[in-house]
């Protein structure tokens, strides 16, 4: 049986699933990590304070490349953002729970 890459099961992640992979690496619920991406702005919601980034590999939280949405925290990192930009961004995370805290045209 072959193994679905992690990419895809992240795509797919319902809080369910994301549960289930609490003991895979970089999924760990208790730790805290940071990292740093570059990645192609695929959507914004401001109002709702979300991002959603196609980004390349993360190694700093142990993530493969992948499309994901993140909280901004704080919301205003997102005024001047556009869809279809390319950026760099710090993210922390837990598990995952991930925030953008800090974001740049690339």
């Amino acid at each position: 049986m072959r193994a679905f890459p992690l990419a895809l099961i992240l795509s797919l992640a319902t809080p369910a699933v994301a549960q289930s992979m609490a003991g895979m690496p970089g999924m760990d619920h208790g730790a805290v990590k940071a990292g740093k991406g570059i990645g192609v702005v695929t959507a914004l919601d401001a109002k709702a304070a979300r991002i959603t980034i196609k980004h390349g590999p993360i190694p700093g939280v142990g993530w493969p490349a992948m499309t994901m949405t993140f909280k901004a925290a704080p919301p205003a990192l997102l005024k001047g953002v556009r869809v279809g930009q390319t950026v760099a961004f710090d993210v922390r995370a837990r598990g995952m729970d991930a925030e953008v805290t800090s974001i740049r045209p690339h």
